[in-house]
């Protein structure tokens, strides 16, 4: 049997492939757990893995939670569920390393909330997006009321959340939900990997406590901010890689980051 999360490798680069196209790769409770196991083998191998892509198989990234299943559960189990969800989603908002969703079609509810949970956001023009659970008799569960309204305006996110709007990616990408838009899927990996590459020319140390003193310090006042900033470039000052930057510069040459 086909696992329903596929796991690979490109040099530094991890690509998770959500591996469900007949159910247009809704979650379940089984596919939570593989991708919850997945991201933490990326956060445990952070020295050799450094950026992260996720993607989805067939005509959507992710259509959301899998609803044939949840016609199935009881509310305990829901709840079983949601939390699940969330957590899996906050492991990988909390991840070291850069993240980037390749959004390839359908990316509703569960699905945007996943997408909404990486660092950077790619789509195909063709592909379809929105936090659509109010339409459901829900709202969104994984974090997508507060990602939503951070990324964007609170009253934008309101709008489009509390419509159960669906867009189309050049709208997202008007509002800064999206880094990018691609002709096609060819392209769309182009434009991620090519990020990549980009990230990986860099000190990997140095490019995750980037991302730490932006992600801790955004929700914070502008003074607690700067003190997270301080203590992020503290961790930096004893590493080699540090030093290997200024041995470059010194030899004009380019430095060979090691992590370390």
């Amino acid at each position: 049997m086909e696992e329903t999360v596929r796991f690979e490798r490109d040099g530094h680069v991890a690509i998770i492939t959500l591996n469900r196209p007949d159910e247009l790769n809704a979650l379940n409770y089984a596919t939570l757990e593989r991708l919850g196991d997945l991201i933490e083998q990326v956060r445990l191998d952070s020295k050799d893995i450094r950026v992260l892509l996720i993607k989805g198989e067939g005509r959507a990234f992710c259509a959301g939670a899998d609803l044939k299943e949840r016609r199935t559960l009881n509310e305990q189990q829901v709840r079983r569920n949601v939390r699940k969800i969330r957590d899996v989603f906050t492991a990988l908002e909390r991840l070291p390393q850069p993240t980037i969703a390749l959004i390839n079609g359908f990316a509703f509810g569960g699905g945007f909330e996943l997408a909404l949970a990486c660092d950077f956001r790619y789509a195909v023009e063709e592909a379809k997006m929105g936090l659509t659970e109010v339409s459901l008799g829900i709202i969104p569960g994984a974090g997508g009321t507060q990602r939503l309204s951070r990324l964007i305006s609170p009253a934008k996110a309101k709008e489009l959340i509390l419509t159960a709007r669906r867009i189309q990616a050049n709208e997202a990408c008007r509002l800064g939900i999206l880094n990018g838009v691609a002709q096609d899927g060819e392209q769309l990996l182009e434009l991620a990997m090519g990020l990549a590459q980009e990230i990986l020319g860099n000190a990997p140390l140095a490019v995750y406590q980037a991302k730490a003193a932006i992600d801790r310090g955004s929700s914070v006042d502008l003074q607690t901010g700067l003190d997270v900033e301080t203590m992020c470039y503290e961790v930096i000052i004893p590493t080699k890689d540090r030093l290997e930057a200024l041995e470059a510069f010194r030899e004009k040459r380019k430095p060979v980051f090691k992590g370390e």
